[in-house]
This record gives structure tokens, sequence and C-alpha cells, in this order.
């Protein structure tokens, strides 16, 4: 099957969004960069030299130049990592942490990562420059499911998988759940559970077994909807193929999705 990369050919996009973002919509580069680039007067908007990051523009019709060169759509790119444990879910990190763009390929217009893992945790991270559509993934009302795979140091009874689906009210007065929760499989020690989210809080799977007293060991994200994971190395990347990308907007409600092309210089294998 082939990899998917959609030309950007007409674009939809109705609303102003600010200038910064824009850039960022475009594939050129992050919003934070973006901003810098303006501040730094090297960025012009339908040929005037723009400075406020928030200025309204329509990406779709604007012409916007950075160092005089004119911008336009980037093909849009949708990527898989296999996240490996320890590294930083940021484009940089003050700390000097590895982060995830160390992984991706070189010669790739700008790509954001469509949602976050944290350091400690591994597994499926998607990458794109479509903004709209990461946005969507990763909307609450979306509740497209999130699956993954975690080690504990005990063992669970049935009555605590029961419990993680009904959900607890946490110290701060939040209300954290699972959709489902299932024994996979135990070793001498530990054990492994698989769990599935349709909804994303904040280190929600840690913090809800640390209400039971259990400790995460690993926490491996195998699947995005239908987008599993599957046999893709530690650390490794691919396009989503053409098949991968329409279960994705159907699993999100997109009956029809835009028509698409995957004739592009960047195609990975």
């Amino acid at each position: 099957m082939k990899p998917h990369f959609a030309k950007n050919s007409r674009n939809k996009e109705q609303r102003k969004v600010g200038l910064a973002r824009a850039l960022s919509k475009l594939g050129y580069c992050s919003r934070s960069k973006a901003a810098e680039l303006i501040r730094a007067g090297r960025v012009k908007l339908n040929g005037v030299v723009r400075r406020d990051p928030e200025t309204p523009t329509h990406p779709g019709k604007d012409r916007i130049e950075v160092d005089k060169a004119p911008l336009a759509p980037s093909e849009r790119i949708y990527l898989m990592l296999n996240k490996p444990r320890g590294v930083v879910t940021s484009a940089s990190d003050e700390k000097g942490r590895e982060t995830v763009y160390a992984y991706l390929p070189e010669k790739l217009p700008w790509l954001a990562p469509v949602g976050r893992l944290d350091k400690a945790s591994e597994g499926l991270l998607l990458f794109t420059n479509d903004s709209e559509w990461a946005a969507r993934i990763t909307a609450p009302e979306t509740h497209i499911d999130k699956t993954y795979h975690v080690q504990i140091n005990a063992f669970v009874e049935d009555s605590t998988l029961v419990a993680l689906r009904e959900g607890v009210r946490t110290d701060d007065d939040g209300f954290l759940r699972v959709k489902d929760a299932r024994h996979l499989r135990r070793g001498e020690r530990n054990s492994w559970l698989e769990i599935i989210l349709d909804e994303g809080k904040n280190r929600q799977i840690r913090r809800l077994l640390e209400h039971f007293h259990l400790q995460v060991l690993r926490l491996v994200r195998v699947a995005i909807g239908p987008l599993a994971l599957g046999e893709l190395q530690k650390g490794a990347t691919r396009a989503l193929t053409i098949e991968e990308k329409k279960a994705l907007d159907r699993a999100m409600g997109l009956a029809q999705p835009p028509r698409t092309s995957i004739d592009s210089p960047y195609f990975l294998v």
C-alpha cells in the first residue's frame, strides 16, 4: 500500500487566523518560530511588513512572504512515529532533553504532533501539517478511541477494572474514567492491562491508577481509532497509507474526506 501525502490544491479555509498561525498552517515553521520571524520584520502580508503575530490573515487568499520569498501551501503529510520512552514531545526543550523531532525524516515541511505523549510514555504518535485534521482528532467531542498497553506493578481484580470504567473523583474535584479496561497478561511480579480512552486529560491513566495505589511501569499507546502501531520499530517513522487515513476520517465522522493525491517528493518507505 502507498503512503498518504495529500496535495493541498484547494484551500477550504474560510476564516482568518493570526499571521503566526498562518505560517504554521502553511507548513513553514512552528507558531512560536513564526512569531519570532514576524517580530523581526521578516514577514510581509500582502506586500506590507507586519510585526504583530496576531495580524488577521487568510492563509488561502492573502499573499505571505518570508525573507522576500512567497509561501505556498505545503503538501499535507500524515506521519506516524513509534515514540521511544524518555523523549519529549516538543520541538525544543529548555533542559536540553532529546525531543521527538530528532526522529523525523529530514527535508520535510514543518509538522506538528497530534496530541502528546509524556516523556515516560511511548508508542504511537502522529505528526501532520494539516492543523484542522489534527484538531479534530484531539477534540473532546470527537471521542476517537486511543488504546494503551499498560504494565503495572501488581495484579488487579476484575472489580478494579469495573471501578476504572465507572470513574473516580480526583483531589481537584475532577472526574477520570476509562472507556474500557481488560487483562492482557500476567508475569511473576506484574501484569499488563489494555486500557481504552475516548477522552484526553493530562496523565489520565497514571492518575487513575495512582488512585488505586498502582504504579505504572510502562505505558505504550498502540492504536488511535482503527490505526494500529503494528510492527513499527522503536524510533521509526512511516507515512500513513491512503486506506489508514480514510479509516481515521471515517472514525471521526468525516463521511466525505477531501479528494487527495499521493504524488509527492517526500515518498517514505
